[in-house]
């Protein structure tokens, strides 16, 4: 059942995305405006994650996105969508900022000004930078391991079930 599930994006839009959830997006309106002092050491922090480069994948991904689905309409427009595409990536190469901002004022809405130089200082320390090396790895193995522990446990309630359902006088 989940032996056909596989991950489908990228690695680094996938932790993005789940950094950004994790975070609570629109949670943080909810608190106290951060200054824009706290803004930018989040950015910082964000920054010497290396959490910023996952962000690029974005603009990228939606550009080639919308340009296939306007492939599928009409594959006779390829020359005309590639160009248009290609003008778009350097037009909106920009524009994963405006997520870096977004996912620094939900850090400094979290944590202080004083936290967040903390969590800077340790990045950049050589744990921190140990950490940002290997962090990545760790997170695909620890996918990898997640999937097999689901499909185990999959084949298990499979085989629970059927035997539950048999005592009932099912055969499935």
């Amino acid at each position: 059942m989940f032996a056909s599930l596989t991950l489908r994006a990228p690695c680094a839009v996938t932790l993005a995305l789940g950094l950004a959830f994790a975070l609570g997006i629109g949670a943080a309106d909810a608190q106290q405006q951060p200054s824009a002092s706290a803004i930018a050491t989040a950015k910082e922090v964000i920054t010497a994650k290396g959490a910023a480069a996952l962000y690029g994948p974005l603009v990228s991904g939606v550009i080639e996105r919308t340009k296939s689905v306007f492939l599928q309409t009409n594959p006779m427009l390829g020359k005309d969508l590639n160009e248009v595409a290609a003008k778009l990536h350097n037009e909106y190469s920009g524009r994963s900022a405006e997520i870096v901002n977004d996912v620094a004022k939900l850090y400094a809405s979290r944590f202080t000004e004083q936290e967040l130089k903390d969590t800077l200082a340790f990045y950049k320390s050589p744990l921190g930078r140990k950490l940002i090396v290997e962090e990545p790895a760790i997170l695909d193995q620890s996918m990898k391991n997640a999937q097999v522990w689901a499909e185990n446990l999959s084949q298990e309630v499979i085989a629970k079930m059927r035997a539950e359902m048999k005592k009932r006088g099912h055969d499935i």
